[in-house]
């Protein structure tokens, strides 16, 4: 059987992050985190009953919410993708032809994370477990 690489986390960007977790939180009941300023602000949103590694539910995944700014690709809702390796996948993107914005960068010693802009200009994500 192929191996594919599942959705795991996805990303919402606000302009106002206190009021959009108060909507998710009234509405659907989510749960949310504001990070401090050096993790960005970044608001980590638990939609589902999770242990250490991953949501408890089948098909059901967590996400959070950004700070939205004037660059277009922070304008949209974006997903990201759980790979084994993302040194891998970098340069399977990079062969592809497409473009890698972020670095791979070190997420609390527990991820290591990459972005990258797609054929049609959609930002998408890679992540790859580390300290777990």
């Amino acid at each position: 059987m192929k191996k594919m690489n599942p959705v795991v986390h996805f990303e919402m960007p606000a302009e106002d992050r206190k009021r959009m977790s108060s909507f998710y939180t009234n509405v659907f009941g989510w749960e949310t985190t504001q990070l401090w300023p050096e993790m960005w602000d970044y608001v980590v949103v638990m939609t589902t009953e999770s242990d250490e590694k991953w949501p408890k539910k089948r098909w059901a995944i967590n996400g959070g919410f950004y700070q939205k700014t004037d660059d277009p690709l922070s304008g949209c809702p974006w997903f990201v993708i759980h790979v084994d390796d993302v040194n891998e996948y970098v340069k399977k993107v990079e062969e592809a032809w497409w473009k890698i914005i972020w670095n791979p960068m070190d997420i609390n010693w527990v991820w290591l994370y990459v972005s990258f802009v797609d054929t049609e200009g959609n930002r998408v994500g890679m992540l790859e477990p580390t300290g777990m």
